[in-house]
């Protein structure tokens, strides 16, 4: 289940962490860096989290049970009697996190080390030789289905298993390809290939895949990685949303939050084991120096003089941290160019912008002129009193949309996983006068109201605000405040149900000793927040006044065991918006919509369809069987992506004022289109549009003359 992104709070944290003591850990000999982020993490996680579990054996079993399958999420490493002897130290964690020796983490470390060595050894003696796939036989690829190996004879068994399935996929693709070549009668004669050429083909294929996977675990996944996925078993067994952040990841999570980080402004991809680069950010120190382009390979980076890393098999986010850096620091990269010559490129590295996760604005017209908010995520630079906020963004794109004189305007905070609070309460401001916005309560304590303070509505016409099941943390405060105010129609599906509120605490903060290095930080649960009418959007999210069908089915809050469970405190005082939006009205003629829509009801087919498949236990190893199944599921999937072909097209513009200033910049303009184009077609904007349509004309009585966009 994807993470969502935290809601970075303005309490402080709730105990005096700067007087931290290490009981256990004041030995003789000083504790090393992984004891002393143990010892940290267990006082934090007891003395500062909102609501701690106890943390004893269970705890430690949990903890145990979830690390291992971080290690080995598909079972294909461990074998059963590992599980089992490791049992002994399974119940130890609560005591190393009071400073007793890392006897768990040890322990496990060297036998998942051993386990990846013996499986590197596995799958190119099974791909060496081809499949027959004219048995009768199933693969199980749901881990949660299938147990550890009983021996290692049954671990080689799944691994065959497991890798003529890959080949098999891989197989009837090449087969796909080579039966259309065939039917392309402007295409140059030459003699097809054969099954047995295809299925040795896909076998190389599926190989190259796997040594890419081994390379990384065994040279690239190392102690440190392996020991930040211990911590992060242990944090998010208290509640999915306290992590524990390496250094890197640490810098790489304040950079997403900023839109900003410092960098060389290459944008890259991964391409069989290569890491390419894709464009060039506009601006940026790469951009500026001109010597690296689009489709270079690169090869390795170095970090000044120090000796350089080859990143060949490098996963993209794992490039990424080795070639961002501190401003000014120097970035020495060995690159490929696509003429086949080689050379190696030093940068500076400097400020990136990422404009692209900024807010941004277009306009709709149609029955009705209406302004198009979307806003990737409440982003803030907090370490930058001058950096981006999105609340002052969307303040800026409304403005321009008032001098449109747009009649409506719809925000779009689908897949806006969070983000600032500070900045959800200001932009709430933006549309009603002064009142309570959100509710937030401490482990002790009365719960605090964080309050719009300002009299003044920037903008006060029709709103509609677009969610759905990915729509996290500050995008529920916000759709919540405008349902509780009874200012907004809230249109899409339930939300994720992220109710809890994060702060990020620098491990260094409260260990100083060089010699470690830096420890990191951990992200930790200190409050919960809740609704202006008292109701916790934890677990339950915000249930939209305009439900629809949603596709991205199973990825909310609700499915994480170990997630906070829904209460309510009492109502805050607050007034409804003098006009409150006629949800039940407009509800109603949706409804009407979406049961005649055939869009729609190719969607809810669909998603009866996926459904069918994610139950779906077994996967037959017979060709023709497999081909059956898959026949009848592609089938059934191609009939989803004639949706769109049953929406009318939007007509979606950009504002003139952005265009102007997109027009010195080819890219630019390129991937604003793109992005245009992608609204053009989309069935639940489409809908939304409709609603505000209803909901103007239900309006513009109550407006007496006045101007619906004031």
């Amino acid at each position: 289940m994807r993470r969502m992104k935290v809601i970075i709070p303005v309490a402080l944290l709730t105990i005096s962490m700067g007087v931290l003591a290490f009981s256990k850990l004041h030995k003789e000999d000083p504790p090393g860096r992984y004891e002393v982020i143990m010892g940290l993490v267990g006082q934090i996680l007891t003395q500062g989290h909102y609501q701690p579990k106890a943390i004893n054996d269970a705890y430690s079993r949990e903890v145990f049970d979830k690390y291992l399958k971080s290690l080995d999420p598909e079972k294909k490493f461990f074998l059963k009697s590992d599980v089992q002897g490791l049992q002994n130290v399974a119940t130890h964690i609560d005591d190393e996190l009071q400073g007793a020796p890392l006897d768990c983490f040890n322990a496990v470390n060297g036998i998942i080390k051993q386990r990846v060595t013996e499986a590197a050894a596995i799958y190119p003696e099974i791909l060496a030789q081809p499949f027959d796939f004219t048995k009768e036989e199933k693969v199980t690829l749901d881990p949660d289905k299938i147990d550890y190996p009983a021996d290692q004879a049954a671990r080689k068994d799944a691994w065959r298993k497991v890798l003529k399935y890959r080949t098999l996929e891989k197989f009837i693709e090449l087969q796909e390809s080579r039966d259309k070549a065939k039917d392309q009668k402007d295409k140059a004669t030459e003699k097809p290939k054969t099954d047995a050429e295809l299925e040795a083909e896909a076998r190389t294929k599926v190989k190259s895949v796997y040594d890419r996977y081994f390379d990384r675990l065994k040279n690239k996944q190392d102690d440190n990685e392996r020991f930040s996925l211990f911590i992060n078993a242990i944090t998010t067994t208290m509640d999915p949303h306290t992590d524990f952040f390496p250094p890197a990841e640490k810098r790489a999570f304040e950079e997403q939050m900023a839109g900003k980080f410092f960098g060389i402004g290459a944008q890259l991809k991964e391409e069989d084991g290569k890491i390419k680069i894709t464009s060039i950010v506009t601006g940026s120190a790469s951009w500026k120096d001109g010597r690296l382009k689009a489709n270079d390979v690169i090869q390795k980076v170095g970090q000044a003089d120090k000796e350089p890393v080859d990143i060949t098999g490098y996963a993209v986010e794992d490039a990424v941290k080795l070639i961002r850096g501190s401003k000014g620091t120097i970035v020495k990269l060995t690159v490929k160019s696509v003429d086949g010559t080689q050379k190696v490129v030093d940068i500076v590295r400097d400020e990136v912008v990422l404009d692209d996760t900024f807010a941004k604005s277009a306009i709709i017209n149609g029955q009705h002129k209406l302004g198009y908010i979307y806003l990737p995520e409440f982003y803030a630079d907090f370490n930058d009193r001058n950096g981006a906020r999105c609340a002052e963004d969307v303040a800026k794109e409304i403005t321009k949309l008032k001098a449109e004189n747009v009649e409506g305007i719809i925000l779009d905070l689908r897949f806006n996983g969070g983000g600032s609070l500070q900045d959800v309460v200001q932009m709430a401001g933006l549309f009603i006068p002064e009142g309570p916005i959100v509710q937030v309560k401490s482990r002790s304590g009365d719960p605090m109201v964080l309050r719009d303070r300002d009299k003044s509505v920037q903008y006060g016409g029709p709103l509609a605000i677009m969610v759905n099941e990915y729509s996290a943390s500050a995008s529920e405060i916000m759709a919540a405040a405008m349902q509780d105010y009874k200012r907004a129609v809230i249109i899409g599906s339930n939300t994720f149900g992220k109710g809890t509120v994060q702060r990020m605490l620098n491990l260094d903060d409260f260990y100083s000793n060089k010699e470690l290095g830096a420890l990191g930080a951990i992200k930790l649960t200190q409050q919960k927040f809740y609704r202006a009418n008292g109701g916790s959007t934890q677990l339950k999210g915000v249930t939209s006044d305009i439900l629809l069908p949603d596709p991205y089915y199973e990825v909310s809050e609700r499915k994480d065991d170990d997630a906070l469970a829904w209460d309510e405190i009492p109502k805050a005082s607050y007034a409804t918006w003098i006009d409150p939006v006629p949800v039940e009205a407009l509800k109603k003629s949706s409804e009407k919509r979406v049961a005649a829509s055939e869009a729609f009801k190719m969607m809810n087919d669909n998603i009866s369809t996926l459904k069918k498949m994610e139950s779906q236990e077994t996967y037959s190893l017979n060709m023709q069987t497999f081909k059956a199944e898959q026949k009848s599921n592609t089938n059934a999937l191609k009939r989803y992506d004639a949706v769109n072909e049953k929406v009318k097209e939007l007509n979606i513009v950009s504002l003139k004022v952005d265009l102007d200033k997109l027009a010195s910049d080819s890219s630019k303009l390129a991937r604003n289109k793109d992005w245009l184009k992608f609204r053009q077609k989309d069935i639940y904007l489409d809908e939304a549009v409709n609603v505000m349509n209803d909901l103007i004309t239900l309006s513009y009585p109550k407006l007496q003359g006045k101007p619906a966009n004031k």
